[in-house]
């Protein structure tokens, strides 16, 4: 038989740009929400109509690893290889004891900044009161000196009793400002455990199935240790070569038709997403 024509590859991501260091003009079809492993496109037959191209190809998908943040023991595996994600879906949980004991002590640091603040802003009050009746005191001094009924001696222990509660109020006042700036950072102490913990919680980025479990319930793994494969089926791509001439004429845009291989009378749509500018030969 005569020897048949090397092709160009056909590239089909889904959802998003996809750039492919081929040495050959590729297309990008996208097979759907439907496709899944196996998938050819539409095998020639005799008579094929003009404008109508085919190749064969393998239908992939991204694989997303699913990893902990930080170290720390595995101390439960909720999904199982095989079984279907939903993006947000818990799918592991790391043990957080440590870190909620750590939380239960930064919450009770909380409480006790807030009382201090509290404390604090009381003292505040009080020397506000313990001022205004110095100012009043030496305002009333002021006036029986100048009526000669109080003495300069007495006038200037009005003067310090108004300075030393003057300064009193302002001690008060950066006692306030000390003790809120410690309540604000036993809160991001709390606020950044209550993270962490949350962070512990493993859950599936996107909707897809799990390809493979990669540790087990128990077992420590370090800080981006890989727990769980999730195979993407939202992101399902065929790659392609068709001849040269052939694929100069297909346009982003054109329909296809993918063809399962168990199921060649169930074609699937799918659309040309991308058209390589450069051509290979010889297909990988």
């Amino acid at each position: 038989s005569p020897a048949k024509p090397s092709l160009p590859e056909f590239v089909l991501p889904a959802a998003r740009p996809r750039t492919r260091l081929w040495l050959g003009l590729t297309l990008v079809v996208v097979a759907g929400a439907a496709a899944a492993g196996g998938y050819w496109l539409q095998h020639a037959e005799p008579g094929l109509p003009a404008g109508i191209a085919f190749g064969n190809g393998r239908v992939e998908a991204d694989e997303i690893d699913i990893a902990a943040k930080f170290s720390g023991r595995i101390a439960a595996l909720l999904v199982d290889e095989g079984d279907t994600v939903r993006a947000g879906q818990v799918v592991a949980r790391m043990d957080t004891q440590d870190l909620e004991m750590s939380l239960g002590k930064a919450e009770a640091q909380v409480i006790g900044a807030n009382r201090m603040l509290d404390e604090a802003r009381a003292s505040v009050e009080q020397q506000k009161a313990q001022a205004k009746l110095a100012e009043q005191q030496l305002t009333r001094t002021i006036v029986l000196v100048d009526k000669g009924y109080a003495t300069a001696e007495v006038l200037d222990q009005r003067h310090q009793q108004m300075d030393a509660a003057s300064a009193a109020l302002a001690a008060a006042n950066a006692r306030v400002g000390q003790a809120a700036q410690t309540l604000a950072a036993a809160n991001h102490d709390a606020d950044l455990y209550r993270i962490n913990i949350a962070d512990n919680s493993l859950v599936a980025p996107r909707d897809g199935r799990v390809q493979y479990r990669l540790a087990n319930i128990g077992e420590v793994v370090g800080a981006g240790g890989k727990v769980l494969t999730v195979l993407d089926t939202g992101y399902v791509y065929m790659d392609i070569f068709l001849p040269t001439s052939e694929a100069g004429r297909t346009t982003v845009g054109s329909d296809a038709r993918i063809v399962l291989d168990a199921a060649p009378n169930a074609p699937i749509p799918a659309k040309v997403v991308f058209v390589s500018a450069e051509a290979q030969f010889t297909p990988k």
